[in-house]
């Protein structure tokens, strides 16, 4: 039965609906943006200067295009669009409430739900009665009711479930795909009761193309969420465990999986780094409500530290190969092509390019770092070391060995015979260069 024609006298009707979206990184932006298409929205972040952009029509992720931002931007007196802000006060005449704030995991690799409790807070501080407040994050199986509800009663003063609803939609976006957008990739809905799940399902799915999937708990869909990064991780860290297999037997390894995958039901994935802020993150958070509970996750954390180890894996076999070609490696000239988390993105977060840097530094080697979509500020701020954003700086320089880390498009047409010295090893983390051009693939 359509929420409009149900009994139910909880919730406002659609149409009256204004939704607040507190975060707008990777995840926020593009959801806010389509929820703008249909209804009032406001879009909130702690960084003044992410809201300044976005109100000048650009969008540093490069998730939403500048004209897709201006057409959903609020001018005049439209109640139907987009309003940013960085002012937690233009929050207070919301009634849907979507928390996409990051979930990290701090230097020992334990959650770090920090992030959430402050957004929380934030939410805490404006919710009224009737107003439902719906988690993207990802995080392990409890925390929306364990630990942000109380927040949110404390801050507000009001009852869960009587004065106010929950829910969980796990976010879905994958960053630097055009093709599964927000809108087409198929959404996990769940809430706090019966009544608040057929609504916060109705709302997600008056924008989500793709449809949706009702659990029948929050908790449910916590776990769905975090599972479905675990299964990833583990299988290419059993990928990557071949990759070192094969490379003692002298086998390529993608070769091996090219055949294997002539099977109708093998599955196809490839062995590299790791990263970002989910796959690289979330088992994490799995392992760690595992081990509050007396269990070991044995295979979460063999492929955890079996990925975690690749990027030093990496520079280490570079080493060798240099030796083995009699190129002296103590201020060697290395150039790394790529240092984002991922091909075709901007995104530095989490990248396990940093790991093949930080082991190649201990040899004493000359390292540039060219990444045409990496910002070079933001780099030196999260890491402390310079990149280059230009190919002419590139060029400058004739290099002993040579590392594609990420497959940016742009990488396609360098010319690498120009900038190789006479003696020089070319190794492929992706698998993304002609067989031809390269010493090694991972």
């Amino acid at each position: 039965m359509p929420l409009e024609q149900s009994n139910n006298k909880k919730f406002k009707n659609p149409e009256h609906v204004k939704i607040a979206v507190i975060g707008l990184g990777y995840v926020g932006l593009p959801l806010a943006v389509e929820f703008a298409k249909k209804y009032e929205v406001v879009g909130f972040d702690i960084n003044p200067n992410r809201i300044s952009e976005l109100n000048n029509n650009y969008d540093r992720t490069l998730e939403i295009d500048s004209g897709h931002l201006e057409s959903v931007n609020k001018k005049g007196g439209d109640t139907i669009g987009l309003m940013c802000s960085s002012n937690a006060g233009d929050l207070k005449d919301c009634n849907f409430f979507i928390i996409t704030v990051p979930t990290p995991v701090d230097k020992n690799n334990r959650p770090d739900l920090s992030p959430l409790y402050k957004a929380s807070e934030t939410v805490g501080g404006v919710l009224r009665k009737g107003a439902i407040v719906v988690y993207e994050s990802t995080v392990y199986p409890g925390v929306t009711e364990d630990e942000c509800v109380p927040i949110l009663e404390r801050i507000s003063g009001l009852v869960y479930n009587g004065d106010f609803y929950a829910g969980y939609s796990p976010e879905r976006i994958n960053p630097g795909d055009k093709e599964h957008t927000v809108s087409r990739i198929l959404k996990i809905t769940s809430g706090s009761t019966p009544e608040a799940a057929e609504y916060i399902d109705h709302i997600y799915s008056s924008v989500i193309m793709a449809g949706t999937h009702k659990a029948s708990s929050i908790k449910v869909a916590e776990a769905a969420k975090v599972i479905e990064n675990s299964q990833r991780d583990i299988n290419i860290a059993f990928v990557n465990e071949l990759s070192k297999i094969f490379n003692k037997m002298q086998i390529d390894t993608h070769e091996v999986l090219e055949a294997a995958g002539t099977k109708w039901n093998f599955l196809k994935f490839k062995p590299g780094l790791v990263g970002g802020h989910c796959i690289g993150v979330d088992p994490y958070y799995l392992a760690q409500k595992a081990q509050e509970l007396g269990y070991h996750p044995e295979i979460i954390l063999a492929g955890r530290r079996l990925n975690d180890d690749m990027g030093s894996y990496v520079a280490r076999e570079v080493i060798k190969l240099m030796i083995n070609k009699d190129i002296q490696v103590r201020n060697s000239n290395i150039l790394i092509l790529g240092f984002t988390f991922k091909e075709n993105c901007p995104d530095v977060r989490n990248t396990k390019v940093i790991d093949i840097i930080d082991e190649l530094k201990t040899y004493n080697t000359d390292l540039t770092v060219y990444d045409p979509w990496a910002k070079p500020n933001e780099v030196f701020h999260e890491y402390g070391f310079e990149t280059l954003a230009e190919i002419d700086a590139v060029n400058q320089k004739q290099y002993n060995a040579i590392i594609l880390a990420v497959g940016h498009k742009e990488f396609k047409d360098l010319d690498l015979a120009a900038i190789k010295a006479k003696d020089c090893i070319v190794y492929d983390v992706k698998g993304f260069l002609d067989t031809k051009e390269i010493d090694a693939r991972l």
